[in-house]
């Protein structure tokens, strides 16, 4: 088993239930259990297209122990965002539910389809607050590191 940190966010309809479904569908995957999850936190939008600029994100994170790979839990990310009607119109446009995978115990990937530990994770105060909760730091998710 290895464990993952998945950060989750949403800003349409009801974010707290996006979030809670996330959760549950996280711990409901193949050999999965959610080991610990942070605090949600109501943030600003980072990076979003001006017409998207006043939908503030409700934001947290899970750490995870699974024996899914890295791909096969990208892949289960994307079918839960999916599941709850996420649609990939508009690029970084408004999204009732948001995967990402962060980390990864023991695993570096740079592939057109998965970048681990995720590129820009250690910039984002929405994605280290909730990782803070998880005892991690800015330099464990550069450095991929576990606490």
């Amino acid at each position: 088993m290895a464990r993952a940190v998945l950060a989750l966010g949403s800003n349409l309809g009801d974010r707290e239930g996006f979030l809670a479904f996330a959760v549950s569908s996280l711990s409901a995957l193949p050999n999965t259990r959610v080991l610990k999850q942070s605090a949600l936190r109501e943030t600003e939008p980072v990076d979003v297209p001006e017409d998207f600029t006043e939908l503030k994100f409700l934001n947290g994170a899970v750490l995870i122990e699974t024996q899914l790979s890295p791909e096969v839990l990208l892949e289960a990310a994307l079918a839960i965002e999916a599941e709850a009607g996420r649609v990939r119109t508009v690029r970084n446009g408004p999204r009732p539910l948001d995967v990402d995978l962060i980390l990864y115990e023991g695993e570096r990937r740079a592939t057109e389809r998965l970048i681990l530990p995720h590129p820009r994770a250690h910039l984002r105060d929405f994605v280290l607050d909730p990782l803070h909760d998880l005892g991690f730091t800015a330099m464990d998710v550069m450095e991929n590191r576990f606490p």
